[in-house]
């Protein structure tokens, strides 16, 4: 039978996704708490592999198994033997034609950037930091120029292994809420630290190093030595993975997070 999961966790003490000889990252950590209930090994396909130090809010991952369980042992059992700061927020089964990666249509990330002087303590694994004062009005001037479908280049790692760069985004808003920015990202697909290469050239318009219209020449240059440094990874979150309705996928509540950085 097919499995699908949806997971959140914490990425400040892993190597990012995608498992490891060191057995540092939320794959291993996921993988053997799930052999051990199913009693066999298993291993996930995931919709997106996150970066070292990403959190995930809304993460989709399936996997195969011959071992036959009740739902709720691959939610409450699998907790048990996972970290504390992983954790199964919901599971079904699902047909065999069901892909967390290629049956998905839309990925939304979060970045949490705090522009204030002095750098974060108590939050410091979970949001972005700039100590410059920060346009708003500029940055989100420039992202407009970033919306629809274009060849994101500029944007993609060197070691990025996508087939193309085009990708189409949907929305990138980006409001303030007291010292805090939020960024609000969505689209068909990411490239490689695409979003924190987004970020890093916005922060570099909101900070008067370049006007805005220099991210459309950004954009058309195809050219990653033009964009600026991959930002920090430790306000980016993956809100968010969604599906056609048919899968059946769960609209979970709003984490407290989410809702008192947005909404309040």
């Amino acid at each position: 039978m097919r499995i699908v999961l949806v997971l959140e966790y914490d990425g400040s003490r892993y190597c990012g996704w995608q498992s490891q000889p060191g057995k540092c990252t939320i794959q291993d950590a996921l993988e053997q708490a799930l052999s051990l209930i199913a009693q066999e090994n298993i291993r996930v396909v995931t919709a997106g592999r996150t970066d070292t130090g990403v959190h995930a809010f809304y993460q989709v991952v399936h996997f195969d198994t011959e071992s036959k369980r009740p739902i709720n042992a691959w939610i409450r059992g699998v907790n048990a033997k996972l970290p504390n700061d992983i954790a199964i927020r919901w599971a079904a089964e699902v047909s065999s034609d069901f892909h967390a990666r290629y049956s998905a249509v839309e990925r939304h990330y979060l970045y949490f950037l705090l522009n204030q002087s002095t750098r974060p303590g108590l939050q410091s694994a979970k949001v972005g930091w700039f100590h410059q004062p920060l346009v708003l009005e500029k940055m989100q001037m420039a992202s407009d120029f970033l919306l629809g479908e274009h060849d994101f280049s500029s944007f993609r790692a060197a070691e990025c292994q996508a087939k193309s760069p085009i990708r189409t985004i949907t929305n990138l808003s980006i409001v303030r809420r007291g010292p805090l920015i939020v960024f609000d990202l969505r689209a068909n697909a990411f490239l490689q630290h695409m979003v924190r290469n987004i970020i890093g050239s916005l922060v570099y318009i909101g900070k008067g190093k370049y006007p805005p219209e220099w991210m459309k020449d950004l954009l058309q240059s195809s050219d990653r030595k033009l964009a600026a440094p991959t930002f920090s990874s430790q306000g980016l979150y993956l809100a968010k993975v969604s599906y056609p309705h048919q899968w059946g996928l769960p609209e979970l509540p709003r984490m407290p997070l989410v809702h008192e950085m947005l909404y309040n």
